[in-house]
């Protein structure tokens, strides 16, 4: 399986990609957006998303992630992690 992929784009690429330039409903993506917390999550699908704030924790058995604002993440099919939520996040996303 695949790991999360992080990487920070350019304005450049989040033009290509059609990425907001506020957290809003646009074309492919959604928004989500939620308060500190830890939860648990499955991905049935590949997801795509780009942090506009907050700061999240992923642990997956391979180890621990943090995302935080300007991040983009890529999250495998098949991935079971936990989020903790450290600080309120607000993402677009989309499923691939």
């Amino acid at each position: 399986m695949s790991v999360i992929k992080i990487h920070r784009p350019s304005a450049e690429e989040r033009k290509r990609l059609d990425i907001p330039e506020t957290p809003q409903a646009s074309g492919p993506w959604s928004v989500w957006e939620c308060e500190p917390k830890s939860f648990d999550w499955s991905y049935a699908e590949w997801e795509i998303a780009y942090i506009y704030e907050g700061k999240v924790l992923i642990k997956t058995a391979g180890g621990e992630v943090e995302i935080t604002s300007g991040d983009m993440v890529t999250f495998p099919k098949g991935l079971t992690c936990r989020w903790e939520v450290v600080q309120k996040i607000c993402k677009v996303y989309k499923f691939e």
